[in-house]
């Protein structure tokens, strides 16, 4: 990590002269300018620089779409700030001579009026309701990720059809079978390091080329600002070395990457608040927050799940969810309470590798603020195996779950009609474009035998 006085130091010695500004889109990828590193010093770091609103109203294409109130044509596509957040700042050591700072999104006109459905406001706006109870949410990310030989080029050019998997069989935690993978993956550890993260393990998983490598938890904001960061930085050093690799959530009909959340509250001073004397070991606090997560949870799912592709992922014995349960130590639940004392927490289970982790981490904290201001009470634990239960089932499609998230007073009551309305908007451009789309599943079943 860089301070100021740091960067314009090594800008001045010529140690650094590019500096990446970015903010997070929608989709949770990272867009921005690389700047010289003397005008960012003269002008960016204390002024800001302007981007286009579209990064904020465009699909996964980068198409420009009709129904976004403060982005379209009719408004003129005008511009929207980037505002540094130095706490940000740091090197990245997969790129020579270049430094990286995140980015918060304020409007030009009103100046410095935040833009409310940026995924980093997002975010910010549940933490702030946190604070206001005198909360603290710590946060990690489990992100699971798909590693091939081939290039990204060469992936685009076959259609992403035959792609050979860097592991060639099952490799969950063998230690021979993610050795053949080392070095690329001991490069991505020791480059995350290098940009300010703290790297726990790696360890391979059940699809073949499949691997997880985890961080060290910490403050809400700082850990989905470094998830963000890592995904970017991962695919960029796996391109260096001539692969690619994929966070999607299901890339063919055998595990998909997942991307489990584990949070815990604690108060201003420290002090872990979800631990107490009643079961599991939970504080009523707890108790509260977890019932407001079985409450919400259909209702947030297009903030957890929010692609056509998230909703592959969810089959009964994958290890991904589909009954809407909490149990103890659980992996057949959605929700599974891990940990003890300081460490208890509550692990979400339905994100898939392709979640935005703001929108996700506010999805979890306002579902569990509800439980706390409603006072829900907790149902008992579901014990045994939750995929034949009778319990409420994750959505099954990204329509269902745009249609309950627009439909829910307390997703509206949490983040706001506009932030609502927006993300709506969005799952159902994903849906429109789903639905005009020929798939190769059509053509072979239909080409000639239809």
């Amino acid at each position: 990590m860089l301070g100021p006085a740091e960067l314009r130091e090594r800008i001045e010695s010529g140690e650094l002269d590019t500096v990446l500004v970015a903010m997070t889109d929608m989709q949770g990828r990272l867009q921005g300018k690389r700047c010289a590193a003397r005008y960012f010093l003269d002008e960016v770091l204390e002024h800001g620089t302007e981007a286009c609103d579209y990064l904020l109203a465009s699909d996964v294409e980068m198409n420009t779409v009709d129904g976004y109130p403060d982005s379209s044509w009719d408004t003129g596509y005008g511009d929207i700030l980037l505002r540094p957040d130095l706490l940000t700042l740091r090197t990245v050591p997969w790129w020579p001579g270049t430094a990286l700072v995140l980015c918060d999104v304020e409007r030009v006109r009103p100046e410095g009026e935040p833009v409310r459905v940026s995924p980093r406001q997002v975010l910010r706006a549940q933490l702030d309701r946190l604070a206001e109870r005198g909360l603290r949410a710590y946060v990690g990310t489990e992100l699971e990720f798909l590693l091939f030989d081939d290039t990204y080029e060469s992936a685009w050019t076959g259609g992403y059809r035959g792609l050979t998997p860097a592991n060639r069989y099952n490799v969950d935690y063998s230690m021979l079978g993610t050795a053949r993978v080392e070095p690329l993956l001991r490069r991505v550890r020791t480059e995350m390091a290098g940009a300010g993260m703290r790297v726990e393990s790696a360890k391979g998983e059940c699809n073949p080329g499949q691997h997880e490598i985890a961080f060290r938890y910490d403050e809400a904001l700082v850990t989905c600002d470094n998830h963000s960061i890592y995904k970017t930085g991962a695919k960029e050093i796996a391109a260096q070395d001539g692969r690619s690799l994929t966070f999607m959530a299901k890339y063919d009909e055998r595990e998909g990457n997942s991307c489990h959340i584990h949070l815990s509250l604690r108060a201003e001073d420290g002090t872990p608040v979800f631990a107490g004397d009643g079961p599991a070991g939970t504080s009523e606090l707890m108790r509260h927050f977890l019932a407001g997560q079985l409450a919400c949870l259909r209702e947030f799912t297009c903030l957890l799940a929010p692609n056509i592709n998230s909703y592959k992922r969810f089959v009964a014995g994958s290890f991904a969810p589909t009954a809407l349960a909490w149990g103890v130590d659980n992996r057949t639940c959605a929700l599974r309470v891990v940990g003890a004392d300081a460490s208890l927490r509550v692990e979400n289970r339905i994100p898939g590798g392709d979640v935005n982790p703001y929108l996700a981490v506010a999805a979890t904290i306002a579902a569990g603020l509800h439980g706390i201001e409603q006072g829900l009470a907790l149902e008992p634990e579901f014990r045994g195996n939750a995929y034949h239960s009778e319990r409420p089932r994750v959505p099954t499609t990204l329509r269902e779950a745009a249609r309950l998230f627009g439909d829910s007073a307390v997703a509206r009551a949490a983040f706001g009609d506009d932030v609502v309305d927006h993300y709506r908007h969005a799952a159902d451009i994903e849906v429109r474009a789903y639905d005009a789309a020929v798939t190769d599943w059509e053509r072979v079943r239909g080409f000639e035998r239809l």
